[in-house]
């Protein structure tokens, strides 16, 4: 695949996740992850492994989410440079929180910090120190989240060009650390601070001005002013429901029906409650949505793996499944000095055959030939179609002389097949050539066939309808 198309496929990719089409980004890493494979594309590869894992954690199936930034690591330790790593870093930090695995996730942002610093890329490490502090606040350890948050200032004041919404995340938490320390005029001057910020009226950063809201509301609830508190969580919750975070919205819910206890307005409780309850259960709703997500996706990466590894004329695993299959085979085989049998396959005449019933019959002779084949092998044996009218049967834990048995019993199923076009018999053969990979010796699939493919050509130079091997005692040919 063309290096371009490449970039575009990863472009593509980005693209579908930013929308938030997630089964549609996971569908698009599958292909973009194969082509990178087939090309050695190891960026494309890295790309489709990491949009993978962002995505899996986007509809909450975080085993799927561990399983790919696993094979990310892999990939990213041997050919992935510094900011491939620190994309790592990233979403191993998502997935770890959202495990509530705390421990592993602050030494995530060690190792995120400590990279961005020597990259300069002050914006990550601002946005880590902000996490660090958001970790820190979920443990009520206020001086320690007060501290991370102070950092985090000074790495967001550190980027170039300079940041205002880098900056102000990072005071939201640093104000909400002073409320935890009950440092009432600390956080009071800097929320007036953070106000002040023209940026709060846009509405591009409305989920910001919801935590502004919600700042202010834990100032007046830590001191008892729990109806000023009330007020402020109520305009939280109105802007919330403009871009649908359900998951705040249940927060924002559950606080304002503990403020109503404390004001004792039980008038106002009733709603809130009942607004709650319908809260929850959409959340609910979403729980669901999301689980059927899962279903789907893991249902539609099926398809798409078995249309990748399957010949859509016959069935059978294709080239691609058959190489890569038989060198898993043959690398075990060479651990534990086990013979393995290939039988290469070639319809006799098959062009004249297209080129004199037509194309739609000559599938039909296809689909005959590997099903007379495919019958006379074992539950476990491999057959594949390799291309055209050639086929390949891989046997494993057989001697050579078996393997050439079960060829005989393959031609002569072919010989006895009884096919028709229209009311014209059709006499089909074919010729075969086999190897073995001596016990160990041949390691990889393109070796192994390309013996039997010697064979296969001496089988044709010979008149058809044969099966030739090369004799491993006296280097002679055979032919059956």
């Amino acid at each position: 695949m063309k290096e371009n198309d490449l970039k575009s496929l990863q472009g593509k990719v980005t693209s579908l996740r930013a929308e938030g089409k997630y089964k549609e980004t996971i569908e698009a890493c599958y292909d973009l992850l194969k082509r990178g494979e087939e090309s050695n594309d190891y960026k494309s590869i890295l790309v489709a492994h990491l949009n993978s894992a962002a995505s899996y954690y986007c509809i909450g199936d975080i085993e799927e989410a561990f399983r790919c930034i696993t094979a990310y690591d892999e990939v990213c330790r041997e050919y992935g440079d510094e900011t491939d790593h620190l994309n790592r870093h990233n979403v191993l930090f998502l997935l770890y929180e959202y495990n509530k695995d705390f421990t592993k996730a602050k030494s995530t942002l060690d190792k995120t910090i400590a990279l961005g610093t020597r990259l300069q890329k002050y914006n990550i490490v601002s946005n880590a120190y902000s996490n660090y502090s958001h970790l820190y606040l979920a443990e009520e350890n206020f001086e320690d989240a007060l501290e991370m948050g102070r950092k985090g200032l000074e790495a967001a004041k550190l980027h170039c060009p300079p940041s205002v919404i880098l900056e102000l995340r990072v005071k939201l938490n640093i104000a909400q650390a002073y409320i935890g320390l009950r440092d009432f005029e600390a956080s009071r001057r800097l929320i007036d601070e953070i106000g002040e910020q023209p940026i709060l009226d846009s509405d591009s950063y409305i989920r910001e001005r919801v935590q502004f809201h919600m700042l202010q509301g834990s100032w007046f609830s830590h001191q008892g002013f729990y109806r000023e508190a009330f007020e402020w969580l109520s305009r939280a919750k109105d802007l919330v429901n403009r871009y649908d975070d359900i998951y705040l919205l249940e927060e924002i819910q559950r606080e304002r029906c503990r403020l109503c206890e404390q004001i004792g307005d039980f008038k106002t409780g009733f709603y809130v409650q009942k607004e709650y309850i319908s809260v929850l259960l959409e959340s609910r709703k979403r729980e669901l949505e999301r689980t059927a997500l899962q279903l789907e996706v893991k249902h539609s990466l099926a398809d798409l793996k078995k249309k990748a590894n399957t010949d859509h004329v016959t069935g059978l695993p294709n080239r691609h499944r058959l190489e890569s299959t038989a060198n898993q085979w043959l690398k075990e085989a060479a651990d534990r000095y086990e013979n393995i049998v290939c039988i290469v396959v070639d319809i006799d005449h098959f062009k004249c055959i297209n080129d004199q019933y037509g194309h739609l019959f000559g599938d039909e002779v296809i689909r005959d030939v590997t099903e007379a084949c495919a019958s006379v092998l074992r539950g476990d044996d491999l057959i594949g179609r390799y291309g055209g009218d050639e086929f390949v049967a891989i046997l494993r834990g057989v001697t050579l002389d078996v393997g050439v048995r079960k060829a005989e019993q393959m031609l002569e199923a072919i010989r006895n097949l009884s096919i028709h076009c229209g009311d014209t018999p059709v006499s089909i053969t074919a010729s075969m050539g086999v190897a073995d990979n001596r016990e160990g010796e041949v390691l990889g699939f393109n070796d192994l066939f390309r013996r039997a493919d010697v064979e296969l050509y001496k089988s044709k130079q010979s008149g058809r309808n044969r099966v030739s091997v090369g004799s491993q005692l006296d280097g002679q040919q055979v032919q059956i």
